[in-house]
């Protein structure tokens, strides 16, 4: 009896072990991950500064040709600064560079590279929404921007509860780490669905597409 408990307490203590092993990798990646996607944030922020500034510029001048014009160069410039941060790490992922670069335990790699191909994938969206942030804001939009907000926050959970919670959407895989980076993808997801419609409204203060122009 007693070699029995030892060895269910042996494999218990193993069990332990590998669980909170895994728990180490999910975190470390996360980390990881995340300190990746501030950096590319900070990149991205750049364009919503000098949005800011131009576009009340020209709304301050009422110039709103020189508004749009502003608002369409640097949405070209948040694609092309989209593009490249996803080209770079997508070569830094391939190569291994990153994650031999950050770690050399092989579940914290393994986890890593989930999380690098979302984080990879997401830049383009993730300039997008920095660049129609600092738009909106120099057009003095920030009761809109409040709500689109919250709108997106309860995208996120809810894509998230789904995720974690529903059979058919992956709840069987036990991939929480991975569920909370989907959530965080659905959050920008509605932030730039919700600015786009901002943007391109006919009688907004932005009417990215000259919509309200070709009306008139």
């Amino acid at each position: 009896a007693m070699s029995s408990a030892a060895a269910m307490a042996a494999r218990s203590s193993a069990e332990s072990d590998i669980i909170a092993a895994g728990a180490s990798s999910s975190v470390a990646a996360h980390q990881i991950a995340l300190q990746l996607w501030l950096l590319c944030s900070f990149l991205c922020d750049a364009l919503a500064t000098a949005s800011q500034i131009l576009v009340a510029d020209g709304m301050g001048r009422e110039d709103a040709e020189s508004v749009r014009t502003v608002s369409q160069t640097v949405f070209s410039w948040g694609l092309a600064l989209g593009l490249s941060l996803s080209a770079i790490l997508w070569v830094g992922t391939e190569s291994n560079f990153l994650t031999d670069f950050f770690t050399a335990d092989e579940g914290t790699r393994l986890e890593l590279t989930k999380l690098l191909t979302i984080v990879t994938l997401a830049q383009p969206l993730n300039s997008f929404v920095f660049a129609a942030d600092g738009v909106l804001q120099g057009a003095e939009e920030f009761p809109y921007q409040a709500k689109s907000m919250a709108l997106s926050v309860l995208t996120a959970f809810a894509v998230f509860a789904a995720l974690e919670y529903t059979p058919l959407l992956g709840a069987s895989d036990g991939d929480t780490l991975v569920h909370v980076w989907l959530g965080l993808i659905a959050l920008q997801s509605m932030r730039a669905l919700t600015s786009f419609v901002k943007l391109i409204e006919k009688q907004g203060p932005i009417d990215l597409l000259g919509l309200g122009k070709q009306a008139s």
